[in-house]
């Protein structure tokens, strides 16, 4: 009998081990108690302190998870954490609505996700060969940082910056399986070929590869700053740039012309920090394209040139028919960006061929994981907005007066926008401004200084982490960033010279130049 109590306790020991082993898989051990502790916490932090103090808790917790998305993704641990909080009754008594309002508010951005993030990578096979070209073409890295920071402005100001993210993303992928394949033993035939395993790369290629992964950083955050100065540009660029024109009656031209004092210095700024940033070589900066890895890419070019068939060149004229079609249908904004995304999916799956299940489950794949996370990043915004967390920092600002209200509101948006969701920061004070406005309590001068303000300090200052802008979390969320090494916090580095040139030249725009 003691033998039998023995054994069935171990087996329960066995067993516990082999629950924790399996909890958030091969995450750090101390992250995995981490986790465990902050579940066990929030109860009582809740008992104790009361919803608003979680609430600033959890917000902190899921930054955490953030910060470790190359250890563990940080959907499992982000959302049980918002999981739980709901349970415990944060978002309300009436917390169905209230998410489904938030949900719904957002589905424009959600039907972005599903449809044009797999319609960009079916035109996967044109973009490697247009910026391929480019790449071997281009020999100043300055000129190439600089080409891709303009793409990304001038792009974004007229798309949508989280299809111009795709875009970067996809070629800068592309990239990276073409030399990863050639620079693995005996990966150059193997049509499955693993980019996210190291294990085969050749001893004479190491060095080469760590480079031109500081290489393809580089030029992904170039492009993605590159989407925050164009998209604050235009009443398209962004969704909250919509939402404060809207409230404010503008048209596309007054806004434009009303926001230029405020965001074309932090262009040039922008422009003039990426030239700085690659000419002396600071924060991560000014790592050029290995000989080899160029090598790698002619050949590449001249290979492709070769073997080209009739049926590949077919392939990328429908490709390119798609991304004209793509591009008209986002500037003229005649449908909704997921409905764009969904007839250039549907055109180019059906002339290219890909009607195989596998294939349209590969395109959607990248798309579906920064979908869910993004629902689940909408759920902790109901939590901000149903306890009212952002609440005492809004008063204080609306409590102050002249030059000193400006200067907090554009402060107060960029703070509040670096750690939550710029659409929601905008839409909160974009609503009890307008409010303040019909109700008399401020001139039309003043009422229009404080939505440039917003607009302003929502773009520009929430570049510095990746949870403030759209396009760095989907940047930091995708494939591309394990492979490249592109860390929470490699990224609010690389980001930081920016956010310092941006935020400036913004704060001036707004107090000197309007």
């Amino acid at each position: 009998m003691h033998a039998t109590s023995s054994e069935a306790g171990a087996t329960q020991s066995s067993l516990l081990r082999g629950f924790f082993a399996n909890f958030m898989g091969h995450a750090p051990l101390w992250y995995k108690q981490s986790i465990l502790f902050a579940l066990v916490l929030n109860p009582f932090v809740l008992l104790v302190f009361g919803p608003f103090v979680l609430g600033w808790v959890l917000i902190l917790e899921f930054i955490g998870t953030l910060a470790m998305a190359l250890k563990c993704h940080p959907l499992p641990p982000g959302g049980l954490l918002v999981l739980e909080a709901v349970m415990l009754g944060m978002v309300g008594p009436e917390t169905s609505k209230l998410l489904m309002d938030e949900v719904t508010g957002n589905l424009p951005v959600i039907l972005l996700l599903i449809f044009m993030v797999p319609a960009v990578a079916m035109m996967k096979e044109l973009l490697i060969f247009v910026f391929t070209k480019m790449l071997v073409g281009i020999k100043s890295k300055t000129l190439l940082s600089l080409t891709f920071i303009l793409m990304g402005a001038v792009l974004s100001a007229w798309l949508d910056a989280l299809t111009v993210t795709a875009v970067i993303i996809t070629i800068a992928s592309g990239f990276y399986h073409i030399y990863h394949k050639v620079a693995s033993q005996g990966g150059g035939g193997n049509h499955d070929h693993d980019v996210a395993n190291d294990m085969h790369i050749h001893e004479m290629h190491q060095a080469d590869l760590e480079q031109f992964r500081g290489f393809l950083r580089n030029v992904a955050m170039h492009g993605a700053v590159g989407t925050a100065i164009g998209g604050v540009l235009t009443l398209v660029g962004e969704p909250q740039n919509i939402i404060i024109g809207n409230k404010m009656g503008w048209d596309f031209v007054t806004f434009f012309v009303v926001m230029a004092p405020a965001t074309l210095p932090a262009f040039v700024c922008g422009i003039l920090t990426c030239l700085l940033l690659e000419r002396f070589h600071l924060f991560g900066y000014g790592v050029t394209l290995p000989a080899s890895v160029r090598t790698i890419m002619e050949n590449h070019v001249a290979l492709e040139r070769a073997r080209a068939t009739s049926q590949e060149h077919a392939r990328l004229i429908v490709q390119a028919l798609a991304a004209c079609c793509m591009v008209l249908g986002l500037a003229t904004h005649i449908v909704e960006v997921g409905f764009v995304g969904l007839g250039v999916l549907l055109f180019v799956a059906s002339m290219n061929g890909h009607t195989e299940e596998h294939k349209l489950n590969h395109a959607f794949a990248e798309s579906m994981s920064f979908t869910t996370i993004v629902v689940v990043f909408f759920v902790l915004v109901a939590i901000i907005h149903a306890q009212h967390l952002f609440a005492p920092v809004i008063g204080f600002v609306l409590a102050q007066e002249g030059d000193s209200q400006l200067a907090w509101m554009y402060i107060a948006n960029g703070l509040l926008s670096a750690i939550s969701d710029n659409v929601f920061v905008a839409l909160t004070y974009i609503t009890e401004l307008k409010t303040a406005c019909d109700a008399g309590s401020l001139t039309p001068e003043a009422c229009t200084k404080l939505a440039v303000a917003i607009n302003t300090g929502t773009n520009l200052p929430s570049v510095a982490t990746p949870n403030g802008q759209a396009a760095f979390l989907f940047l930091l969320m995708s494939p591309l960033a394990s492979l490249i090494r592109l860390s929470y916090w490699r990224m609010c580095v690389m980001a930081f010279p920016y956010t310092i040139a941006l935020s400036l030249s913004g704060l001036f725009g707004v107090m000197v130049l309007l």
